[in-house]
């Protein structure tokens, strides 16, 4: 449904984006994740048709997004991270003036600006100018706008950035909802939010894909490795020299207080009953140990951020 080839974006001597390659199939919800400035937006811009590639090739349903720009269009819903709505309009008259210029046809018209009202819970406000609404309803007005035409394929950047966290639940639930109908690609940088509600993750770093596959795939993609946090009675200068010739063990980190200790371990429970048996024989008061797996907030820290950040060691 989405297919991304090469794609490369320049800015005079910055590259954004550099020989990016993905796809995303029809009915899939992926979540392009990455930090601000990884070149999220201009994937977005570039794979809508509001920005030209310096180089590389980007189809939607088989349509090259610069060689058939219409037939693109009429298959894509795009909402940017700032909504685009005239806010000295009314709701159901904008989303009129955008289903006209979506080319939905007349008699079709109504019936799908009532589909986008329903599905956004816009229907208690769609009498009333957009300027009067809160952001989090013109997030939702945003949402309908992409939604008017009944489009094949949504590509959402950023969609509750900046709404509060009621909102931000309501715009969780509505991707639900659409998912299966509609192809979603989600631009975000918040973990909770792909976990949330996508199937796979697609992660970019500095202008570069660095890692993409199902989320429990790159939950697992340290398989082997963990964390322990471990709360003592006892003070101890150096964790990881007491743990010495335990197998297993990668490093041992003070925590918060000097009596909680992060240890990073690699391999299995043994390595787990070794080190408390280590620490119980020494005497120094083990009062809780409880082991963390590696998840994908892990993974991203370790591709985006490095490996100290993430607290995962190669």
């Amino acid at each position: 449904m989405i297919e991304v080839r090469d794609l490369t974006k320049d800015y005079g001597p910055r590259r954004a984006i550099n020989m990016i390659n993905f796809t995303v199939n029809k009915g899939e919800v992926v979540g392009f994740l990455g930090p601000n400035g990884a070149g999220k937006s201009t994937t977005m811009k570039i794979i809508t048709g509001f920005m030209a590639p310096t180089s590389g090739v980007a189809k939607i349903a088989g349509f090259d997004v610069f060689e058939s720009p219409l037939e693109v269009k009429k298959r894509i819903g795009y909402l940017p991270e700032t909504p685009p709505v005239y806010t000295d309009m009314y709701v159901r008259d904008y989303l009129k003036y955008v289903a006209d210029l979506k080319k939905v046809p007349r008699e079709k018209i109504k019936t799908q600006i009532d589909m986008a009202l329903e599905k956004t819970n816009l229907g208690s406000v769609q009498k009333r100018l957009i300027q009067n609404l809160s952001k989090g309803y013109r997030q939702r007005v945003g949402i309908a706008q992409a939604l008017v035409s009944d489009p094949e394929v949504l590509v959402l950047d950023e969609p509750t950035v900046g709404l509060d966290p009621k909102q931000v639940a309501e715009i969780r639930d509505l991707i639900k909802v659409l998912r299966g109908h509609h192809t979603i690609i989600l631009s975000t940088h918040i973990l909770s939010e792909v976990q949330a509600t996508c199937e796979r993750v697609i992660i970019i770093h500095q202008g570069r894909i660095v890692a993409q596959d199902r989320i429990e795939n790159l939950a697992v993609q340290n398989q082997g490795q963990s964390r322990l946090n471990i709360r003592l009675r006892k003070d101890v200068a150096d964790l990881k020299t007491l743990l010495g010739g335990i197998e297993g063990v990668v490093s041992a980190n003070q925590g918060a207080s000097r009596h909680d200790w992060e240890v990073h371990i690699r391999g299995t429970d043994e390595v787990v009953d070794a080190i408390s048996s280590r620490v119980v024989k020494e005497g120094l008061g083990l009062l809780e140990l409880s082991p963390h797996k590696v998840d994908l907030e892990d993974v991203f820290l370790k591709l985006t951020y490095g490996q100290d950040q993430a607290g995962v060691q190669p």
